[in-house]
């Protein structure tokens, strides 16, 4: 990880709050929990930490489970750089671990679909976000456009159809799976005809992703089906039994953080 952009953006050129207060004394902290979640971040936390010159010790590794009043690491060396990294090192968990938490808890609700992230994540971000969703037992979908052909509704707008953009990204690359956005049944069965990898439903209710679902199912078992589209944890439940894998931006881009707090021992 890059940690000086990070570290840069908060403390400028220096803390002068505690330059002016601390000198070199030398101290300790730790970071607790606030709340109950999975923690993410700490890896992160380590590298910050350690671009200050402090030696840390860890006690709750990334992707555990956590209770209010754990101590999630130590961290010792001058005070002055302790206080200068806290905030840099909590806002990565505190992110992180609202993502993770969030994710977890979606996971454990469904019997049958994956939960996937998408692409809308914070801006510089991504990297962690992503990992995060991966920590708390999801699939970070794509990472980049790169990744993979998901053909989306303007791709269909532009070439006219689902059969001719499916059949231009399969002449692509034999090494890219191809994903085609449907918004109704007859554009399903044209994507599975097509020969489409995988077939996302797009603003779907429960009932009209069902109905696509077991079409695409009957019509060729081995095809993926991802729900998609305004989506969040309270309604994910809905599609567990019509979707392989449910994405929802919500993980990203509307998870509450999780709370620590670090104090000087």
């Amino acid at each position: 990880m890059d940690v000086e952009r990070f570290i840069f953006e908060d403390l400028g050129y220096a803390d002068i709050t505690s330059d002016a207060l601390l000198g070199n004394q030398i101290g300790s902290a730790k970071i607790i929990a606030n709340e109950a979640g999975v923690v993410a971040g700490v890896s992160e936390a380590e590298q910050i930490f350690s671009y200050f010159g402090l030696q840390t010790l860890v006690y709750k590794t990334d992707g555990t489970k956590i209770n209010a009043g754990d101590i999630i690491l130590e961290v010792n060396g001058t005070l002055k750089s302790i206080l200068s990294a806290e905030r840099t090192a909590l806002n990565f968990m505190m992110r992180m671990s609202g993502i993770a938490t969030t994710t977890h808890e979606l996971v454990s609700r469904l019997s049958h679909a994956k939960v996937a992230a998408t692409r809308k994540t914070t801006p510089g971000f991504r990297e962690f976000e992503k990992k995060a969703v991966i920590l708390g037992g999801g699939d970070p979908h794509r990472f980049c456009l790169d990744d993979l052909i998901l053909i989306k509704d303007n791709h269909i707008a532009i070439l006219g159809g689902i059969a001719e953009a499916v059949s231009k990204a399969k002449s692509y690359s034999f090494t890219k799976k191809v994903e085609v956005e449907v918004e109704s049944l007859a554009e399903a069965k044209t994507a599975v005809d097509a020969g489409a990898d995988i077939i996302m439903l797009d603003n779907m209710t429960p009932e009209q992703a069902k109905e696509c679902f077991n079409l695409i199912k009957s019509l060729n078992s081995q095809i993926y089906v991802e729900v998609s589209g305004n989506i969040t944890p309270e309604t994910a439940p809905a599609y567990d039994d019509c979707a392989d894998i449910i994405s929802l931006g919500w993980i990203t881009h509307s998870v509450r953080s999780l709370h620590f707090s670090l104090d000087v021992v």
